[in-house]
């Protein structure tokens, strides 16, 4: 981490907490719950707040302030449709009365401008994946619409100018820290993000099934999961809730099993009989794939992004090269030959890198030191 001139946050003042959307819970709604750990007090700002979803979770009972978009139709389930809309909306939050802006950005939250002066640091999870990288909202990487490459290009003018403002910036992977780079020219410190492997306590006894845990949108590519597991004609449970659920479920056969979404303690129990978990995406970080082998249960997937930074091809999992469906089936059928070769001892001992004790130091760090510059452009 850069040396910061140490300015320790007061005990009274005020912090706010700014996130993108809140539509479901994930690995990014995984972070938020622990930061506010570290600042309990903190007051939550978000465009978007599905609150039924957060019925039993830390933030259930707080007041989560919105913007104009959270009362539109259908902005809980799809809320990405209304990215033309979040650069202004993001604007628009009053937090002049806050010492402290820490804000967690996938997409527009870095944008926050009313803020008189305070102290603003981002833990930034991606530069938003759909302008700053070739893949598309369908989660394809097909030759983009020339009308949404122009919006695009706007949008990174607005976003690199957002940035610039930010006085420091860090993330949750080595993968993310170069695309940040590339996109805003800024450097950002890893902090990996809170695992909490107390939860799990790996069975000896496997049970005869995969899993894979994601939010049901496009660029998670389940879809590639489910065609392997098709040909396979292997037990594939697939825990997670998402827009994409309906067509998902259309193309699967009898051996994959839909649960939706399950609370922690039916994952920790999932986790810890699996034979394996795997996943097609490019991941930024991937809380579930640490989680899996915090309860013995090895990964497969793509060797990419984050993955390249917790899982140890041959010793925690299998890495495959590229998102298709012969190369996952490849790597799960490498799998079923070398399942023998994977010791639980070696998968906890890999999760413990990133326990949450160890997030809220860093974290706490990072938000209490004050850069001695800024970086507008």
């Amino acid at each position: 981490m850069p040396h910061y001139k140490l300015q320790p946050v007061k005990s009274e003042a005020r912090i706010a907490y700014v996130v993108d959307t809140l539509p479901s819970i994930g690995g990014g709604e995984k972070v938020l719950f622990a930061a506010l750990e570290a600042h309990p007090h903190a007051d939550v700002f978000t465009l978007v707040y599905n609150k039924k979803v957060f019925a039993n979770t830390p933030i259930a009972n707080r007041k989560i302030r919105t913007s104009f978009l959270n009362a539109l139709p259908f902005a809980h389930k799809h809320h990405r449709f209304f990215l033309p809309l979040m650069p202004a909306a993001i604007e628009q939050f009053d937090l002049r009365a806050y010492d402290l802006i820490v804000s967690f950005n996938y997409a527009v939250a870095n944008g926050v401008q009313k803020i008189n002066g305070a102290r603003h640091v981002s833990y930034t999870h991606t530069p938003l994946r759909y302008a700053w990288t070739d893949i598309n909202i369908n989660g394809t990487y097909s030759r983009r619409n020339p009308i949404l490459e122009t919006y695009m290009q706007k949008f990174r003018e607005w976003d690199q100018r957002a940035a610039s403002r930010v006085h420091a910036i860090a993330t949750n992977s080595q993968a993310v820290s170069k695309r940040i780079r590339f996109a805003y020219e800024r450097d950002a410190p890893v902090i990996y993000p809170p695992v909490e492997v107390e939860r799990f306590k790996p069975n000896n006894h496997r049970e005869n099934y995969f899993v894979t845990i994601a939010r049901l949108v496009p660029h998670k590519r389940i879809d590639l999961l489910i065609q392997a597991f098709n040909q396979l004609n292997l037990p594939l449970i697939v825990i997670g809730d998402g827009p994409e659920l309906p067509r998902l479920k259309k193309i699967a056969h009898p051996n994959i099993q839909f649960l939706g979404f399950q609370p922690d303690e039916a994952v920790a129990d999932l986790l810890n009989k699996a034979r394996a978990f795997v996943s097609a995406a490019e991941e930024d970080f991937g809380i579930a794939i640490v989680e899996a082998q915090a309860a013995g249960c090895p990964v497969i997937t793509l060797g990419q992004g984050g993955a390249l930074e917790t899982v140890i091809d041959g010793v925690t999992g299998v890495l495959f090269s590229e998102q298709s469906v012969p190369c996952i089936i490849e790597a799960v059928m490498k799998f079923e030959r070398e399942q023998e070769s994977f010791q639980v001892d070696e998968l906890m001992k890999s999760a413990k890198r990133f326990d949450k004790q160890r997030f809220l130091r860093e974290f706490t760090e990072f938000a209490q030191l004050a850069p001695s510059e800024s970086h507008k452009r």
